[in-house]
């Protein structure tokens, strides 16, 4: 009876907007070049070039916090700083879902202090891990049948405990609906 008073809510972003494919017959090189005058633009009206694209991120209420103060996952398998991001193109009446989720890295792991960039250290063992790692991982299949887990930690560097215990805990998960992709941007900056 007190559905009347609750407002459904989310913690994050929405944004809508309305795009308009120019479907110029020029090349790229031809549109910078200084000798080609400006050209109006023109559409093709008869396939509908209007895309709608909306982007919305939801926040998790689960272990929401500040960087540096709340990292890893919790005993019921929820990480800190979880976001779900769904983009979503309507064009010739077909609605296409792109859904990219971030969290933190499903082990028990902390940083303390409040200087720049703190050690990262692991707080439970290995096998006190397991569960809370299976259990994150059950919803996000419940929810989304397959992932692809993109390990973003430096491989090398102070973070290189969590990225082998998060590999580790995918080794012992062993689920086909997974695909672990270790992706260091210290090597690609």
């Amino acid at each position: 009876e007190v559905d009347f008073w609750i407002i459904p809510i989310i913690q994050g972003f929405v944004q809508i907007e309305d795009l308009v494919v120019n479907y110029s017959e020029s090349s790229d090189d031809d549109k910078s070049s200084p000798e080609t005058p400006p050209q109006e633009s023109t559409c093709v009206d008869d396939v509908h070039p209007t895309f709608l694209v909306a982007l919305i991120s939801r926040r998790s209420r689960h272990r929401a916090g500040m960087r540096y103060k709340r990292r890893g996952v919790d005993k019921n398998g929820n990480v800190a700083n979880y976001v779900e991001t769904e983009q979503l193109i309507h064009v010739h009446n077909h609605t296409l879902s792109f859904i990219q989720t971030r969290g933190s890295v499903p082990v028990f792991w902390s940083q303390v202090g409040y200087r720049y960039n703190p050690r990262p250290r692991l707080d439970k063992s290995e096998n006190e891990t397991v569960s809370c790692f299976r259990a994150h991982f059950e919803e996000q299949l419940k929810n989304y049948k397959k992932q692809v887990i993109i390990n973003l930690v430096d491989q090398t560097g102070r973070e290189k405990i969590i990225g082998d215990a998060y590999l580790k805990q995918v080794l012992l998960y062993n689920n086909a609906n997974l695909t672990y992709v270790s992706f260091d941007f210290h090597e690609h900056w």
